[in-house]
């Protein structure tokens, strides 16, 4: 099992173009993050590498403290590509290693296998290219089955989550599996922002509304990737670190009757999620 411990928060880089991952990456390094996260789909990896190769060099922070994942492209998942791809990921990142690779979508209609592409990222572990295998947008039932075909453990899943998507019956599961569990779009696209009982909590609190949401996350155990382009938004998300609500303001979170997935690709989305 790995001995890799998560920070409280992480930067998320999804919709960045190169410049403003390479300039989110630098800032939020200097500011006190430790775990930047791409995607091969989202074009931006050389831009979060070149980032991450400036503050390397530059001598502020050691690799050896910096957590970077990156997850393969849906079309990418057949073994002989995934192992390409790990590899052009590799230098995009202009890392010698990735510390969590993902399957991004179980996208089983571009030929995705559990036992197949996840043989091709424990071949990536024993080769030391990715340190952690971990999986994105899988439900529960799909997590047992890649336990079940990987020999390597299952580190962390990169789920939607937010105040109108609680994910209560995936949170259970993962304490009980031991999984870490990241949170993408932990803003629900802005939308919970205007929420009035976030809005209530954060006036009352004189916090942002967006605080008030990576704060409940965290008190979750889960670690939220915030995507911020600007340097007062990377430290207001970091900032929610050190911050905790009452009792009573996370319950009244918890009731929010709202329920809405904001993030649902055709063809590679679980069937599940239109139910």
């Amino acid at each position: 099992m790995s001995l890799m411990k998560l920070p409280k928060i992480g930067l998320g880089t999804w919709k960045l173009k190169i410049k403003e991952a390479k300039f989110s990456t630098i800032e939020a390094m200097k500011i006190g993050y430790r775990f930047i996260d791409t995607a091969q789909s989202y074009g931006n990896e050389s831009g979060v590498g070149e980032g991450l190769q400036e503050i390397f060099e530059s001598g502020i922070i050691k690799r050896k403290d910096t957590i970077v994942a990156t997850k393969v492209h849906p079309l990418k998942v057949r073994p002989k590509l995934t192992l390409k791809s790990a590899i052009k990921s590799l230098k995009k990142l202009k890392l010698d290693y990735i510390d969590i690779l993902y399957v991004h979508y179980p996208a089983y209609v571009l030929g995705y296998s559990h036992k197949k592409t996840l043989r091709a990222f424990s071949q990536l572990v024993d080769e030391g290219k990715i340190k952690n295998i971990g999986v994105s947008n899988f439900t529960p039932q799909m997590i047992e089955e890649a336990q079940e075909a990987c020999d390597k453990p299952i580190f962390a899943i990169q789920i939607e989550h937010h105040p109108y998507l609680q994910q209560k019956p995936m949170q259970q599961f993962l304490r009980e599996e031991k999984i870490n569990l990241i949170s993408y779009s932990p803003l629900g696209r802005g939308k919970v922002l205007n929420n009035a009982i976030i809005k209530e909590i954060a006036e009352r609190n004189k916090i942002s509304a967006a605080q008030v949401c990576l704060v409940w996350l965290m008190d979750k155990g889960a670690v939220p990737i915030p995507k911020a382009t600007s340097l007062s938004h990377l430290k207001e998300n970091f900032a929610a670190c050190n911050m905790q609500l009452s009792e009573e303001d996370y319950q009244k979170i918890d009731e929010i009757s709202i329920y809405r997935r904001f993030v649902h690709p055709p063809v590679v989305s679980p069937n599940e999620w239109k139910k």
